[in-house]
């Protein structure tokens, strides 16, 4: 059940990055993100209302809230570092703050993968780096990219490991996944607002025509936020069940999804370095599926 459910959040993960992404051609990234998050945080509103989550209490929920908090900022950070490049390395290397969840799992909970567990972690892991489709002789990664690319890494780590963590019931996870996106709004908002601010431009950033354009794109939108929190909760099922070691590596596949859609739905060249990482990456997650 793990391996279902860690799997099912990478493909979740991968499709709100790959709508995303197609979305962000159109927009503002972070107008994207804070759009996105909003749309979630209404359709979250009615369910932890519905289901009578709201009731739940409990100093758990202050994961939730640092989840909220470091998702946003890791993601900025992400997106400059994209922005810099090149996003070959970039990508896979942010993928890499699987390492803070695989740790909480090893330290915290004493977790011991087997021998053929720990080679699918290393089978799973050089699949994403090679799906990120690396070029030999690319653009330099310079130390800002890099040092942009390590927060982003380090914080996508950290809300695995936080969101693991932010309840212990099913009524519990749909208020800590409420209150993670409200937390994701009011950064990712705040951000918004201060640049626009500053900059003396128009709110979200879209101007009349960028309104205009956003009217069309709100199921795209919805599609990307709904996704991303589905994600999260799938995966915090998963890690729940456990083992985590095993959850996160799993559930970091998600750029390879992302490569899959971009190749089948924008009919983008899958390289042979990235079906060769794509291949890499379902071996080590049959490995893991073992134990």
């Amino acid at each position: 059940m793990t391996t279902a459910l860690a799997l099912s959040a990478s493909l979740l993960w991968g499709l709100a990055d790959f709508g995303g992404g197609v979305l962000a051609q159109r927009m503002r990234a972070l107008t994207v993100v804070v759009v996105s998050q909003f749309l979630a945080v209404l359709a979250l509103g009615v369910v932890v209302l519905a289901s009578g989550a709201w009731r739940e209490t409990g100093g758990l929920l202050w994961y939730a809230v640092a989840a909220g908090v470091v998702g946003p900022v890791a993601m900025l950070a992400f997106y400059r570092a994209l922005a810099a490049g090149p996003m070959g390395i970039v990508s896979p290397l942010a993928t890499m703050g699987v390492v803070v969840p695989f740790a909480v799992g090893l330290i915290a909970y004493g977790e011991r993968p087997a021998l053929w567990q720990y080679a699918g972690i290393a089978v799973a892991v050089g699949g994403v780096v090679l799906a990120g489709g690396p070029q030999r002789g690319g653009g330099r990664v310079g130390r800002e990219t890099l040092g942009l690319t390590l927060v982003a890494a380090v914080g996508f780590g950290a809300v695995f490991a936080l969101i693991a963590e932010a309840s212990t019931t099913v009524s519990g996870l749909y208020l800590a996944l409420f209150v993670q996106r409200v937390a994701n709004l009011a950064v990712g908002g705040g951000v918004l607002w201060v640049q626009a601010h500053r900059g003396g431009e128009p709110a979200l950033g879209l101007g009349e025509e960028g309104i205009r354009a956003l009217r069309p794109a709100l199921p795209a939108l919805a599609f990307v936020g709904l996704a991303d929190v589905a994600a999260n909760g799938v995966y915090a099922l998963a890690a729940r069940q456990g083992p985590v070691t095993v959850a996160s590596v799993l559930a970091s596949l998600y750029p390879v999804v992302t490569a899959l859609a971009a190749f089948g739905v924008l009919r983008e060249r899958l390289r042979p370095v990235q079906a060769a990482g794509a291949s890499l990456a379902v071996a080590g997650s049959l490995l893991l599926a073992v134990g």
